[in-house]
């Protein structure tokens, strides 16, 4: 709920004190009784709530959406099914899934979008991890580049898209394997890097931790490090570092 909107409504009378009384009840959630929902937590932080669908039950996720959108709140959810798209959209049926970040998403009003993120992958294998992220990023009102397959095995064709890269408010790293991606960008740019260990790899990459050890030990300034597959968690804090920018 945008909280100036709702204001100027009651102050204008298109709203009647009785129907803001009833809204405001549900301030600062909504207590669902499986779930207490943030209707708040824009005005707060300035990002709506997100929904991890993974391991919900289609019963509390269909209505945890429908009553979002009875409140005319953008949603965003992360790791969900085709099958928990398919029950939600009977409902939601604006409701949009990406079968490939498994981002599950109601915009009933499209934000403006900002400034510039990239989002650089080692490999193709690791595009499920980087799309959470490109998408995260592009629903709170980043404008996104992709540069994907520039990993360290061919670091040429990483050189190659440095000029684009560059143009970046903020830039996020995706790698498997040894994970060397988040190192090689923080030592070729001048903006923060926050990079994200995937699960890729062969027997000793140990689920991502390889990578994720790798990232935290780099010796390159300016890098962060989220966790293993969290690409959510890094395109939400790259947009938080793009908003901050004037460009």
């Amino acid at each position: 709920m945008d909280i100036y909107k709702f204001l100027e409504q009651v102050k204008s009378g298109e709203m009647q004190l009785d129907a803001a009384a009833e809204i405001l009840k549900n301030l600062p959630y909504e207590d669902l009784d499986f779930a207490k929902l943030d209707h708040h937590r824009h005005f707060r932080s300035g990002f709506g709530e997100v929904v991890f669908c993974q391991g919900k039950s289609i019963e509390h996720l269909t209505e945890i959406y429908r009553r979002f959108y009875m409140h005319d709140t953008n949603v965003l959810g992360t790791r969900a099914s085709r099958e928990q798209y398919e029950e939600v959209k009977k409902v939601v049926d604006c409701v949009t899934y990406d079968p490939l970040s498994r981002i599950l998403s109601v915009e009933k009003e499209k934000q403006e979008k900002k400034g510039l993120v990239a989002v650089c992958t080692g490999g193709t294998a690791d595009l499920f991890v980087a799309e959470e992220a490109a998408r995260t990023a592009e629903f709170f009102g980043s404008n996104v580049v992709r540069v994907y397959d520039v990993g360290v095995a061919g670091i040429h064709r990483l050189f190659s898209k440095l000029e684009d890269i560059r143009k970046a408010n903020c830039i996020v790293a995706v790698a498997g394997m040894e994970g060397a991606l988040g190192g090689v960008l923080a030592g070729l740019v001048d903006k923060p890097v926050i990079a994200v260990p995937t699960s890729v790899g062969y027997g000793t990459s140990f689920g991502g931790v390889s990578a994720l050890l790798t990232m935290l030990n780099s010796c390159a300034e300016g890098l962060a490090v989220v966790n293993i597959d969290n690409g959510f968690g890094a395109g939400y804090m790259a947009t938080q570092i793009n908003r901050l920018c004037k460009d």
